[in-house]
């Protein structure tokens, strides 16, 4: 395996969390992320969200809504520097998922089904990548694949999550961290 990727969780990382975001209207980036996304690329990560998106299995927007906002989204970021290396997203949820949506899967965070598609589809190493999330799920997601560091973002959980991570207050953090850690 060769390469690293820093993965990234989108609402409450890449943009200012909401609740079921699918308007570009609605969109606002969360500070600092071009300019990490930009030390990671500088630094030899790929970039890949990795996203639970549940509004699409609760049906109160469709997953051509999403890849429609998410092609808006990779413009803004290509406009600033950023190139994503890929989205990855679970539209599934077992409880409150309508029809199809409505199961279990391994892509859904906390489990690691992303992050290992990532390795599978670009050799990433997850033993070198990175994971920023703002949920335990996050959290979980990044020590069960292995991931060399994981960071929460604070503010969305209420109580500590388990595992091993790093609570950072800005992305800038996280930022550094990456220049003294690549």
């Amino acid at each position: 395996m060769s390469g690293k990727a820093l993965f990234l969780d989108r609402d409450g990382v890449v943009n200012i969390e909401i609740g079921y975001l699918h308007r570009v209207e609605e969109v606002r980036f969360l500070p600092g992320i071009f300019s990490l996304c930009r030390t990671a690329m500088r630094l030899g990560y790929r970039l890949v969200i990795v996203t639970n998106q549940s509004g699409i299995a609760r049906g109160y927007y469709t997953e051509a809504d999403f890849e429609t906002l998410m092609f808006w989204m990779r413009g803004e970021l290509r406009a600033q520097g950023v190139e994503l290396d890929a989205v990855y997203y679970c539209p599934y949820h077992p409880e409150h998922g309508v029809g199809e949506y409505k199961r279990e899967h391994e892509d859904r965070k906390p489990g690691a089904g992303m992050l290992l598609r990532a390795q599978r589809e670009f050799g990433v190493s997850l033993a070198d990548s990175v994971m920023v999330g703002d949920r335990c799920s996050d959290i979980a997601a990044a020590n069960g694949a292995g991931l060399r560091q994981a960071f929460l973002i604070a503010g969305t959980e209420e109580a500590a999550c388990t595992g091993r991570y790093l609570a950072v207050r800005e992305l800038a953090e996280i930022e550094g961290w990456l220049e003294q850690n690549s």
